[in-house]
């Protein structure tokens, strides 16, 4: 490197680590998302909602947080950080707010949770990671990636028995006198503890000086980067569509479990069906971890092409287990849910750290927001149809279905992936 066109400034790890630390813990609350099973759950009878209805909010949520991504990351690529995250602590906070002072009122729900929190969850999501891996040099994206997001896959694990407790704790007789869970109130305290989680990291949440390379010894060198993408031009590349289908394939299967995870396990465990949402943020975290180590090692695409198949044998398992009424023991559905929160989780490591492998890292944020966007799409569809399947059929066998065959296909299309190689950036 030319040494003129260089810049050493000595600053330490320490620095960087600290930036993934506070955002995994942000990413604790903002994965508010995750408890949705939960919260769901403990909605009364009385409220009239169908299963369609209940999946509407985190639906909503999952398209708002990824809409959002879009100028979030714009945002963050030209202010910073900080002032984005600060942003989106406010708005999901005041989302589950609005939630609990509309009562039972739908709209409320989807309004607040679904379009105002997920906003949040959005801003702050969209400036963590690209703030973490900023830090770090190439060989170290996935790993930091991981652990960063690792801390939205664990969020059920605090989130899920704290939104039980406080259901429990605020539960009241109805007018016809029968016991009823403490939603609204629920909401307005999960609101609270993430103003005040989010406002105490934030101030720990910075980007490193403009584009350096970490040495060996510490030392970080100003550089210039060859492979750098706008969105428009990544937009024209097949390499981009490609991720994007399987980003959808991996988020759906992912996200119907999310959002009937408890559910799963109501049967078996009863009111302690929350732990089969724990049981998945725990599948979820591991697979964050791993799948950014092991892809450091072996590359984004071949991690994929076991990521897909391994989900795609585990839900016909699921499906085999509790088609036509039957049921699987508690222990095996508990297994089979941390298997499926596993490869769900290494998406969330994957396809940030390939969008920055393929694409750069100056326009990060943006770009990752439109691949992000595959996310959202997921999230707004297949939810959905699982609940109005199950609302026609009485049962979901054909979401199933419909999520082996798209993990099959990108499989497939994972290994094309790798043939084809990176976008030329001429």
């Amino acid at each position: 490197m030319n040494p003129s066109s260089s810049t050493h400034i000595n600053i330490t790890l320490y620095r960087g680590w600290l930036v993934v630390i506070a955002s995994t813990g942000m990413g604790l609350v903002l994965g508010i998302l995750y408890a949705w099973s939960v919260i769901k759950g403990g909605i009364p009878d009385s409220w009239g909602w169908s299963n369609a209805d209940k999946a509407l909010p985190f639906s909503i949520m999952t398209i708002s947080f990824s809409i959002i991504m879009i100028p979030a990351g714009k945002l963050q690529d030209k202010f910073g950080p900080r002032p984005v995250v600060m942003l989106g602590g406010i708005l999901a906070a005041l989302g589950c707010i609005i939630c609990g002072l509309g009562g039972s009122s739908i709209a409320a729900y989807i309004a607040g949770f679904g379009i105002v929190t997920g906003a949040g969850v959005g801003f702050g999501y969209s400036a963590l990671t690209p703030a973490a891996i900023k830090w770090f040099p190439a060989e170290r994206t996935g790993l930091v990636a991981g652990i960063v997001v690792a801390g939205f896959g664990l969020a059920p694990v605090i989130l899920a028995p704290l939104a039980s407790w406080f259901l429990n704790i605020f539960e009241k007789v109805s007018s016809t006198g029968i016991i009823e869970k403490g939603v609204p109130e629920t909401m307005i305290s999960l609101g609270i503890f993430i103003l005040i989680v989010m406002g105490s990291l934030t101030w720990f949440i910075s980007n490193p000086p403009a584009e350096f390379h970490l040495q060996p010894r510490g030392v970080i060198t100003v550089k210039s980067i060859s492979n750098e993408f706008d969105w428009k031009r990544m937009m024209f590349t097949a390499q981009f569509w490609l991720l994007f289908f399987m980003y959808f394939s991996g988020a759906s299967a992912g996200l119907v479990f999310m959002s009937v995870a408890s559910d799963l396990g109501k049967k078996g465990l009863g009111e302690w069906a929350f732990i089969t949402v724990v049981i998945l943020a725990l599948g979820n975290t591991f697979g964050r971890i791993v799948a950014g180590i092991v892809s450091d090692k072996i590359g984004r695409q071949i991690t994929l092409f076991f990521e897909f198949i391994c989900q795609g044998f585990i839900i016909w398992l699921l499906y085999r287990i509790t088609g036509n009424g039957a049921a699987g023991g508690t222990t095996l559905i508990l297994i089979i849910v941390f298997i499926i929160g596993m490869n769900y989780g290494a998406n969330l490591t994957l396809f940030p750290a390939a969008c920055k492998d393929y694409f750069g890292i100056k326009n990060f944020g943006l770009n990752y927001g439109w691949l992000f966007m595959a996310f959202g799409a997921a999230g707004l569809v297949m939810p959905w149809i699982n609940g109005l399947i199950k609302d026609i059929a009485g049962k979901p066998d054909h979401s199933y279905i419909i999520m082996i065959s798209m993990l099959i296909v990108s499989a497939a299309i994972a290994i094309l992936s790798r043939v084809i190689g990176p976008p030329s950036d001429r």
